[in-house]
């Protein structure tokens, strides 16, 4: 698919808020999870901002007219023990089904390859269609399911991996 309007770009002032804030109207609206979960994000995030090394992470951001519209970054710190992290991956309405998902997704999945990890995974939960079609297109398998209740909704928790 042929992006449209779509660019990609790196951390930039603002992302961090503008990617939380994507995640909690989107997971509010869709989901009902609330404070707790857009904590959660903005403080995961932030973390990972204030450790981010270029060498070993990456950071992506989907651009709309210079609008942040989306996000996915790559956690590499522990890609030696436990594999890489995808995480963070979101997109505004506006911005589905223009592409954008496969562009920050091919992105984060180069960088992986370049970087030579050997695994990659990353945790959701059933029903985002959408995200799990795009990770299953980018090569990441199904690896375990469990209930959970963690965000104040029950979901079924999975695990995904992708390996080279």
């Amino acid at each position: 698919m042929k992006p449209s309007g779509i660019s990609l770009g790196g951390y930039r002032p603002g992302a961090n808020g503008r990617v939380t804030e994507l995640h909690g109207r989107y997971y509010h609206r869709h989901w009902g999870f609330g404070l707790y979960f857009e904590s959660k994000v903005a403080a995961g995030l932030a973390a990972f901002l204030d450790r981010f090394a270029a060498s070993r992470d990456g950071f992506w951001v989907a651009l709309l007219e210079d609008e942040i519209v989306g996000s996915v970054t790559i956690e590499g710190g522990d890609a030696e023990s436990t594999g890489a992290r995808l995480r963070w991956f979101i997109l505004a309405e506006e911005a589905r089904g223009r592409g954008a998902g496969h562009l920050l997704l091919g992105a984060a999945m180069d960088f992986c390859r370049g970087a030579g990890f050997g695994q990659v995974h990353l945790h959701t939960f059933a029903g985002l269609d959408a995200a799990r079609h795009l990770y299953q297109k980018y090569g990441f398998t199904l690896t375990g399911e469990h209930e959970a209740r963690q965000w104040g909704q029950p979901v079924l928790e999975q695990r995904f991996q992708w390996r080279p």
